[in-house]
């Protein structure tokens, strides 16, 4: 049973932006059964109030905050009240993140912006501001929730594209640079997931049908379904954990197969 206790996370504090649904909360429900203790963020009070609600129904204290991950000076003192209020972050999930689907030409470089600050530069200025509490305590983990499209392209996604291929770059940037003070950085790259913001990809039609993109993705998915959270739990939990001390600057896709499939030869 020696190897399981690897997997523990029993007295550390985990930090997940933006956890109040989605991948985010399901990673971090993931880590406070793994032993961890939970603090997650978000943009909105009325957002941490239905993300404290909410893990309170599964039997979890978190301690939620309001804090725009964009803005340096907030994330600092946020970062700041967190060692104070819970304990120095021992695990950070950068898992904030939005994206716009418009085609590029129809998109402004304000939009474009917009998703580069949220997706790109908050990881950055998250990171920069747990990482001197890591080099204290002598470890830490950070994983960035990058994406498929870290490594493709795709219709109406530039920005987010743009994004995601910097995040894994800033990946393998933070553990070039802090691997010698035992902080691992690795991303996970979710495949398409069932949650609120891939739903409107899978409405079925009015004629009963599927959704052209639903059906799309089915076809290119060798496991033949979109993912849920709780795929992503178990990876989630690796890369946080003593198990994966020697795994660094690494994205682990949960794709169920996608990335590495051509598709089906049509009939």
């Amino acid at each position: 049973m020696a190897i399981l206790n690897s997997f523990s996370l029993e007295g550390k504090v985990a930090l997940v932006t933006g956890a109040s649904y989605g991948i985010g909360f399901a990673i971090a429900t993931a880590y406070a059964e793994a032993g961890a203790t939970i603090v997650f963020n978000d943009i909105k009070q009325e957002l941490v109030d239905k993300g404290i609600a909410a893990y309170k129904e599964k039997g979890i204290e978190a301690h939620g905050y309001v804090c725009d991950v964009t803005n340096e000076e907030a994330v600092n003192a946020f970062v700041k009240k967190v060692e104070e209020e819970v304990g120095v972050i021992d695990i950070l999930v950068n898992n904030a993140g939005i994206i716009k689907r418009v085609p590029m030409l129809e998109m402004s470089a304000e939009a474009f912006r917009q998703v580069i600050d949220v997706d790109l530069n908050a990881p950055f200025i998250v990171s920069k501001a747990v990482i001197p509490g890591m080099i204290k305590k002598g470890h830490g983990k950070i994983i960035n929730i990058c994406s498929m499209m870290s490594e493709l392209g795709r219709e109406t996604v530039s920005a987010y594209a743009a994004a995601k291929g910097g995040l894994k770059m800033l990946t393998r940037n933070i553990a070039s640079e802090y691997g010698e003070y035992n902080i691992q950085c690795n991303g996970i790259g979710p495949g398409y997931i069932a949650t609120p913001q891939t739903a409107p990809l899978r409405e079925i039609q009015p004629d009963g049908s599927r959704h052209p993109f639903d059906q799309f993705i089915i076809a290119k998915t060798p496991a033949a379904r979109w993912g849920v959270a709780e795929d992503l739990q178990g990876p989630a939990v690796f890369l946080a954990s003593d198990a994966s001390d020697f795994v660094n600057g690494h994205v682990l896709y949960v794709d169920g197969g996608i990335l590495a499939y051509i598709g089906k030869q049509p009939q």
